[in-house]
Formats: C-alpha cells, sequence, structure tokens
C-alpha cells in the first residue's frame, strides 16, 4: 500500500517504521518545510492519507485529502467542533474517511470497558465521577481528545451528568476533566467513581507512542478502497 503522511512529527517519523515494517511505501511526507508539495498530484499517488497535524489544520487537510479523492485517516485532535462537516464532506464526494481520538488498541479496547462501567453505575448515584489524563508537556490541546471521547462516553450513559468541563465542576451535573502536562508522559488517562465507601478506577497508561502508530496504520490497511465514514471500532471490530 502507497501512504501519503500529512504531518511529519514524531508521530509521522513513528507511523512511517511502523508501516515500512508492514510492507508499506511512504509516497508522500507533508511538515511544516514542504507544504507547497500538498497537491492534488502529489498525494492522488497515494492509496490512502494518514494526517497527525494540528487542530487548526487538521479540516483543512482533512476536506483537501478527500477533494483529491484520497482515504484519509485523521489523528488530529481538538477539532470536534468540525467534525461532522468534515463527515458530511466525505460523504459527498462518496469518499472514506476514519477519525479516531486514539488509534491505541488497548486505548479503544478501555473505551468499550468504559461504556460499561459508566452503565453499571448509572443507577449508582452515591459515587461521582472524575477524569484525569496525563501527557507530556508537547500536548496541544487539553484536555486531550480521549479524555474527551472518555468523557463523552460518559455523558452518553450516566444521566446525572449532563456535560463535561474542565478541571473543576461548579455543578452536580458537570463531569470534570484535569490535565496534567509531565514529561516524558506519553499518556495516561483515568476514570475515578468515588463514593464515601470506596471508589472503583480505571485506568489505561501508554509506554511509548508505537501503539498509536500501529492503530493508525492498522486503519489505513481498513480503510483503502472503501467508501464511507468509519471509527476504530469498526477496525477492531469492537
Amino acid at each position: 500500500m502507497r501512504i501519503a503522511l500529512i504531518g511529519y512529527g514524531k508521530m509521522g517519523h513513528m507511523i512511517e517504521e511502523i508501516a515500512q515494517q508492514r510492507g508499506h511505501e511512504i509516497v508522500l511526507r507533508i511538515s511544516i518545510d514542504n507544504l507547497d508539495d500538498f497537491t492534488k498530484d502529489h498525494v492522488a499517488k497515494a492509496d490512502v492519507a494518514i494526517e497527525f497535524t494540528a487542530p487548526e489544520s487538521a479540516y483543512n487537510n482533512v476536506t483537501s485529502c478527500l477533494g483529491f479523492g484520497v482515504p484519509v485517516v485523521s489523528g488530529s485532535t481538538g477539532w470536534n467542533e468540525l467534525l461532522e462537516d468534515a463527515r458530511n464532506v466525505c460523504r459527498e464526494m462518496n469518499g472514506a474517511f476514519l477519525h479516531a481520538s486514539n488509534f491505541s488498541v488497548g486505548v479503544n479496547i478501555f473505551f468499550e470497558v468504559n461504556k460499561l462501567l459508566a452503565r453499571l453505575m448509572n443507577d449508582q448515584p452515591n459515587y461521582e465521577v472524575t477524569i484525569r489524563e496525563v501527557h507530556h508537556t508537547a500536548k496541544k490541546d487539553a484536555p486531550s481528545g480521549t479524555a474527551v471521547t472518555l468523557a463523552e462516553q460518559v455523558l452518553a450513559e450516566l444521566d446525572r451528568k449532563t456535560a463535561w468541563v474542565k478541571e473543576t465542576a461548579t455543578d452536580a451535573d458537570q463531569l470534570a476533566i484535569s490535565s496534567e502536562r509531565i514529561d516524558p508522559a506519553p499518556g495516561t488517562h483515568f476514570v475515578t467513581y468515588s463514593s464515601d465507601v470506596d471508589d472503583i478506577e480505571i485506568v489505561h497508561t501508554a509506554h511509548s507512542r508505537k501503539g498509536f502508530a500501529l492503530g493508525a496504520v492498522l486503519a489505513a490497511e481498513f480503510i483503502a478502497g472503501k467508501t464511507g465514514v468509519f471509527t476504530m471500532s469498526d477496525v477492531l471490530h469492537l
């Protein structure tokens, strides 16, 4: 498979390493230093594009790839307000688009555990739920996209919570997400239910970026040649 890397930072380099180990060819690498190469002629050489950039550029990158007729996998976070627009563009163009706040296989299993736990806790009003995430200092968005996904899953299952907020909840119906930035942490997420008598906590700790990179390549392998809007649940059959 031929892959275009839109974003060639630490994640881009790791994705390149994993992709080549799996027998794929990187035909384009776009970074801040060669933005002029982000053209239809160059991107169209790829079977799929993998996009890891910044929140302010992700939407344009994704919709451009779709406009070029190339399936796109995006791991950029912090642009949730435009995600549905990007999905609609994909549908209008009969393209293929997969976005994930986290591509780690372990995290996506963690997501399923989180939903189940929240469902079980819906009838247990004595437990207060909070989310905490820890990342390296280069992480630009806070809370992380993974933490937001966890929060949205809890909100969908827990009737007593209606919105998530950063750091501190001021109302009982709010779910607080706290963020810490400590090097060299690649990413740890905690979902904690606390009561007067005990705590229940689920935790996912990443040891390196390799899990994210492998998941992104698995997503690219899945989406190549398809049309539609997909998630990692489709890739992993969760």
